[in-house]
């Protein structure tokens, strides 16, 4: 459909990924198949599944990706607090990253609602092209 890196809301969760992909460097070893690559996928699973949506050729499709997007949004948020209920994150790296991950999930929900009302309304005429 469009360039997903003009969207902000891609640029943000691109940037996100990169924070989190920062944090976890320092995770026990034996987290790394664990905590960490869960929390690493879920970031980096919003802005891909963002890039997956806009890739395609319909508004629908992109609104299940957004869907997508939102889901790994919420489960980084667990895991954010997973991590720093194990003392893994420290409080003060948790309460600078979990507001950036609530804003990218209003973010996602705003867009979605955005692409949503730009459909034609199939139970009204006028509304389709």
């Amino acid at each position: 459909m469009f360039d997903f890196r003009k969207l902000r809301i891609w640029q943000e969760s691109f940037a996100l990924t990169l924070t989190v992909y920062q944090l976890t460097r320092n995770f026990p070893k034996e987290e790394l198949f664990g905590l960490t690559s869960q929390m690493r996928r879920s970031a980096a699973s919003v802005p891909h599944n963002i890039a997956e949506g806009c890739g395609r050729q319909s508004a629908p499709d992109l609104l299940r990706f957004l869907t997508i997007a939102m889901g790994s949004a919420s489960e980084l948020a667990s895991q954010l607090l997973l991590a720093q209920g194990l003392d893994y994150l420290s409080t003060e790296a948790a309460n600078s990253i979990l507001p950036d991950v609530e804003r990218l999930r209003r973010m996602l929900t705003a867009y979605y609602q955005k692409v949503k009302a730009n459909l034609p309304d199939k139970h009204n005429p006028a509304t389709t092209p």
